[in-house]
């Protein structure tokens, strides 16, 4: 990352999002969000709480109906070539993996590349190597139809990474997925924040998926009705079980002590003495 690199990839302000129709749906209803380079982001909520909204304006796939929104630097509302810009800042991963049918692994991951005109080469070279890295060099020739959901869900994030983009939009990625290849998935995307600085924003309805993250953003009827760190927020659910039945058996009457994810995982008897 160079010394100019702007210190937030997603910084929204007042985002708002209506849908005209017989009545008007405030999908997005003045949203304020930063998020850092490097950090890992869960969106969660009920159905009908703007996290695709969102994603969606974060990925200049929608437009706002107001407020100001930046990708990278970047005031979305002055973008004259989206696709382009979408090309070359932000990589996308869906719930389906979208990979094209009649290309290989290694074809598919090139498509990205294609857009913003990587010669053939660079685009076969960098193609292998991201599978590669990802396990999956030795199925690069194989059709979508010939890999498991898994290796299918790891070439869409190959793919979402060939132009090396500063910002990576996930939207249920782990939901067609069992246990072991969505943990599979989610501990890639561990690995691109904490070791290669890449944001990861993520929508799910899976807990457990949104804890594997640093810090899970909670909207509720089109706004933000939390917004924690997830050691922060796996101690406040801890705190909300101790005076069940169950929470004084394993804790006592004590609250859990501190505010970090390694004491609160600790077995009762260590943690509590």
């Amino acid at each position: 990352m160079s010394d100019d690199a702007p210190p937030w990839v997603v910084e929204a302000v007042g985002l708002t999002r209506v849908f005209p129709d017989a009545v008007a749906v405030r999908a997005l209803d003045g949203v304020d969000v930063r998020i850092a380079r490097g950090e890992f982001v869960a969106i969660m909520g009920p159905s009908g709480s703007g996290k695709s909204t969102l994603l969606h304006l974060v990925g200049a796939l929608d437009r706002p109906t107001d407020g100001v929104i930046r990708v990278d630097g970047q005031d979305l509302a002055e973008v004259d070539d989206l696709d382009r810009f979408r090309a070359r800042s932000i990589g996308f991963i869906f719930q389906m993996h979208n990979l094209l049918p009649t290309l290989t692994a290694a074809e598919n991951v090139a498509v990205p590349m294609q857009g913003i005109g990587a010669p053939a080469a660079t685009r076969r070279t960098r193609s292998l190597e991201l599978l590669d890295s990802l396990g999956l060099g030795h199925l690069a020739h194989r059709l979508p139809n010939q890999l498991s959901g898994g290796q299918r869900q790891r070439v869409a994030v190959a793919r979402a990474l060939a132009n090396d983009p500063a910002l990576i939009l996930a939207d249920e990625p782990t939901g067609n997925l069992d246990s072991t290849s969505g943990g599979e998935v989610v501990k890639r995307f561990q690995s691109l924040a904490h070791e290669h600085g890449k944001t990861i924003v993520l929508v799910t309805h899976d807990p457990v998926v949104a804890l594997a993250a640093g810090r899970i953003i909670t909207l509720r009827d089109g706004r933000i009705d939390q917004d924690e760190q997830v050691d922060e927020a796996y101690v406040n659910q801890l705190n909300a079980l101790r005076p069940t039945p169950l929470g004084r058996l394993l804790f006592g009457e004590r609250p859990v002590a501190g505010s970090s994810l390694a004491d609160a995982s600790q077995p009762p008897a260590q943690r509590l003495g």
